[in-house]
């Protein structure tokens, strides 16, 4: 199924060195051809460890946000020339051993998009998910799948494959700099009618995993309300947003530089 795929995965960091080769280590390179990692001015010692282990290197001036990271990360990861782009966090919530899984269902042709969920196989809370976060994932979930016309088990999902050809579609460089990114392209993604599968995804919360405040949930909440009524003001012809225009992205610089390179 995946001979003949290029696939690369990419590693958005934040002070991730106590679970990086962890995750690493779980990665199967007999299918995956590029690991790039992106670190996000991280406080530990996560850009010279990745470097060490020889992994492609690009490091933020400073903090910029997830959103951010992840627009380098899939900026990088297109000049590979992939056919399928699988975002994987290095701080070992998410198991790098459903990558092969993740990545059939791309190379199949039946899927332009699949999602890791923590919510099929009923994994979340026995995972360690923290109960208010599990409440408001099912409510969010819900109502994004009310006003989307969507039927996803969740939105929030942090383990993402994409085929290439549809992050080259997707204007993500509008995108959020925060944590709203994940869920602006997942909406975008419904909006243009890609076609999106799931994969029960067994999840890990520990010390060591990276997570929002209760604060900043409150934050994300409220953006992803507020992309779901873009995206139904959109649909409806009520309104236009640029979330929603389908173009080719223009990758921004002047913020980051390849840690092999200085």
């Amino acid at each position: 199924m995946l001979a003949g795929k290029r696939i690369t995965v990419v590693m958005p960091a934040y002070n991730a060195s106590a679970t990086l080769l962890r995750t690493v280590e779980e990665i199967d390179r007999s299918i995956v051809d590029d690991v790039i990692l992106v670190d996000d001015g991280s406080q530990d010692n996560t850009k010279e460890l990745s470097r060490s282990i020889q992994l492609p290197t690009f490091v933020h001036h400073q903090n910029f946000g997830y959103g951010r990271n992840q627009k380098t990360c899939y900026g990088e990861a297109l000049k590979t020339n992939p056919d399928i782009v699988i975002m994987l966090h290095p701080d070992y919530q998410y198991s790098p051993k459903l990558l092969p899984a993740m990545a059939s269902m791309i190379a199949s042709g039946e899927y332009d998009v699949v999602l890791g969920s923590r919510i099929l196989g009923g994994t979340a809370i026995r995972g360690g998910m923290p109960f208010y976060k599990y409440l408001s994932n099912r409510f969010l979930t819900a109502t994004q799948n009310l006003l989307l016309g969507s039927k996803l088990s969740e939105f929030h999902t942090g383990y993402r494959a994409y085929s290439a050809d549809t992050l080259r579609q997707i204007p993500f460089w509008k995108n959020s700099d925060d944590f709203l990114f994940d869920n602006e392209l997942l909406a975008q993604a419904v909006y243009h009618g890609f076609r999106i599968g799931e994969i029960s995804c067994p999840t890990k919360y520990m010390p060591e995993a990276s997570s929002i405040n209760f604060r900043r949930s409150v934050i994300y909440g409220i953006g992803v309300l507020w992309t779901s009524v873009r995206f139904f003001l959109q649909r409806t012809k009520l309104a236009s947003f640029a979330l929603f225009q389908k173009e080719d992205p223009k990758m921004p610089t002047g913020y980051y530089y390849r840690l092999d390179e200085v």
